[in-house]
């Protein structure tokens, strides 16, 4: 796949290394018994459950307000929660908008793996940009900075953020490389440009324009703004 999911200075990012890179030692083969399934203890799944919830107070905050004007304060009060208490899940502001984005990433791999496979390259690109529209304005899609150097390092330094990007990122790289290869799609554009292209439809700020005018419903603002991502300005 030669479509490269970030910018260059990805590659200075620190080395992402896990156990499961290193050899494993061979040992005797012997009748193992099969675990019985693993019992949650009830404080775990109320941990867990605060913690669901804490990343979807986030996920608001951060598609109504933006990372800049979002405070801890109000995600702990949004949960019904003491400052104190977020702190023992997510040690930082940082900390916050990165869960929410693996969140994102989360629901966009489950939307990919939904697509049939039998569409055409360039309806899985259209699919992926229209679920990016119906999310922004449904108020589901975080709004993060271009330019914050701790949040950068924040998510740089998240192992499930770059797994979840890079794993998509190959997927929709393989359907843009594959709709050039058709003719669907502009061969001269690099691909790394189309990419950015629908990525941009995330934090594209037209829907939002538009839904506030009150003239369109929701799916026609939709279908404007992809016909001006794919099919241009200009009059055939």
């Amino acid at each position: 796949m030669s479509v490269k999911i970030m910018d260059m200075s990805i590659q200075n990012a620190p080395a992402l290394a896990t156990s499961s890179s290193l050899p494993t030692p061979t040992l005797p083969a012997r009748a193992v018994k099969s675990p019985g399934p693993v019992k949650v203890s009830f404080k775990t799944q109320m941990l867990q459950a605060r913690e669901d919830a804490i990343v979807q107070a986030v996920n608001r905050l951060l598609a109504e307000k933006g990372f800049d004007l979002m405070t801890v304060d109000e995600v702990a009060t949004e949960v019904g929660i003491a400052k104190a208490s977020l702190y023992k899940h997510f040690s930082s502001k940082e900390d916050l908008a990165a869960a929410a984005m693996v969140r994102v990433m989360g629901l966009a791999q489950a939307f990919l793996d939904s697509l049939p496979a039998s569409n055409a390259p360039l309806e899985h690109l259209k699919s992926v940009a229209r679920w990016m529209l119906h999310q922004q304005l449904a108020g589901e899609m975080p709004s993060l900075p271009s330019q914050n150097s701790s949040l950068r390092a924040n998510l740089m330094a998240n192992k499930a953020y770059l797994d979840g990007l890079m794993q998509i990122s190959d997927q929709i790289g393989g359907w843009i490389e594959a709709a050039q290869a058709d003719g669907s799609l502009n061969a001269k554009l690099p691909p790394l440009v189309v990419l950015y292209t629908l990525y941009a439809r995330a934090c594209d700020p037209v829907p939002g324009f538009l839904k506030a005018g009150g003239q369109h419903t929701d799916e026609e603002i939709v279908d404007l703004v992809l016909g001006t991502c794919f099919d241009g300005l200009k009059t055939c």
